[in-house]
């Protein structure tokens, strides 16, 4: 019997390997042999997967009449002779089944059995094939838009399996229509009501990691190598790299000639500030480095509380601190040191006023606290960000806001 005719989706369209599609469809029809026989010790089941055929045979040992002792072993010589002349006692007897002997209630149940089996095998094998690539970088088609999701078509493998894009996942300005393609990397792969769900990510630093082995070869050839990367998805992003041979900048080669290699990754990431520094184990030197583009002045670093306190002029200030507060946040996840920015006192300008000054309009317990983190004069408290002044004086919001007011209005001439 043609075993297409019965189970056709079968034969293609299944991501399993044929000895385990074999190997279950052979289980799947033993069954079927156990419940209408009680055992299936004498039975041969043969699919064909390259032409579908299947074939089941019952073999028994020809006994002479009236001396069989067992029914699911042995065969009467005359109802071996009915199945084909040509036997005599002593042979065995091949008897050939077809599905319609064990009838249509027991056939499409052994289908919906086969259906079910087969199903989880494919599910497994989607598992474990996106778990063997968690971190990789994946390129997708948008097939739908959720409402909390996007879901994307991996065109790379022949699974045809739905990749899960959720919008927290997304960088901010990343917007997408059906049929679009997407570059993403794989974060994880979870079961969800027994079915794998893949999901994608574009702010996990990975994501830059594998843009970044892509266009840098040296990269990928393990000559640079990216020691640590930091971001805050569409903003700014942080990339220490060194170099195992002496001959190569890592900061060059990952920039590019005028910004080649770069380039193509800012636009990815929705023009993402990217700062490509060198690696090093000299500590000052790094935290210098991981301000870039501000120059720093000084640096004073107290290696037990790992805080770190930096001198700049004042046309750096704001450079080192970043649009809201994004560079020295970064700089300091990416040095694993705590970064206070102080106005350099030798730099102070001449048209400056001393925050004494001021005893009249502000507390003087506010004044002592913002002399304690570094300001002694009005622009000083001025450069700082709003959130960074917050932060590090640990005064009240209102407060802040009353302080910047005074202040301000002192220069609001100039």
């Amino acid at each position: 019997m043609n075993l297409l005719e019965t189970f056709s989706e079968f034969k293609e369209g299944k991501n399993i390997e044929r000895p385990t599609m074999v190997r279950v469809m052979e289980d799947v029809f033993r069954t079927l042999i156990r419940k209408k026989y009680g055992s299936d010790d004498n039975f041969n089941v043969i699919v064909n997967m390259q032409n579908g055929d299947l074939e089941m045979w019952r073999v028994r040992m020809i006994v002479p009449d009236g001396e069989v002792t067992d029914e699911l072993s042995q065969i009467a010589y005359t109802q071996a002779k009915a199945i084909d002349d040509s036997y005599t006692v002593g042979e065995e007897c091949y008897e050939g089944l077809t599905l319609e002997d064990f009838g249509r209630r027991s056939i499409m149940a052994a289908r919906q059995t086969l259906i079910s089996r087969l199903n989880e095998l494919e599910k497994d094998d989607v598992y474990k094939r996106y778990m063997d690539r968690v971190g990789d970088l994946v390129v997708g088609e948008v097939s739908q838009l959720l409402k909390k999701e996007v879901l994307i078509i991996d065109d790379a493998t022949n699974l045809n399996h739905e990749l899960v894009l959720p919008k927290m996942e997304m960088i901010k300005g990343d917007f997408f229509k059906k049929g679009d393609m997407v570059r993403a990397i794989i974060k994880r792969v979870e079961m969800r009501n027994g079915s794998p769900v893949v999901m994608l990510s574009r702010t996990d630093n990975s994501f830059l990691e594998k843009l970044l082995e892509q266009e840098v070869p040296e990269i990928e050839d393990n000559i640079i190598n990216i020691k640590k990367i930091v971001r805050i998805p569409g903003e700014r992003a942080k990339v220490a790299v060194e170099s195992y041979d002496d001959r190569i900048d890592p900061v060059g080669a990952c920039v590019g000639m005028k910004g080649s290699r770069i380039h193509g990754i800012v636009r990815e990431l929705r023009n993402e500030n990217i700062d490509i520094v060198n690696y090093t184990n000299n500590t000052t030197l790094y935290i210098q480095r991981s301000l870039t583009p501000a120059k720093v002045t000084s640096i004073s670093i107290d290696e037990e509380k790992l805080r770190a306190s930096v001198y700049l002029s004042p046309d750096q200030v704001s450079l080192a601190i970043g649009k809201g507060g994004s560079n020295i946040k970064l700089a300091g996840k990416l040095t694993g040191y705590e970064i206070d920015v102080f106005r350099d006192v030798a730099e102070q300008e001449i048209d400056d006023v001393e925050l004494d000054e001021f005893a009249d309009a502000i507390d003087t317990w506010v004044i002592d606290t913002l002399k304690g983190i570094g300001c002694d004069t009005a622009k000083s408290v001025l450069s700082l960000d709003r959130q960074e002044l917050i932060r590090r004086s640990d005064l009240e919001e209102e407060t802040v806001d009353e302080v910047l007011k005074i202040l301000a209005s002192e220069f609001e001439d100039e």
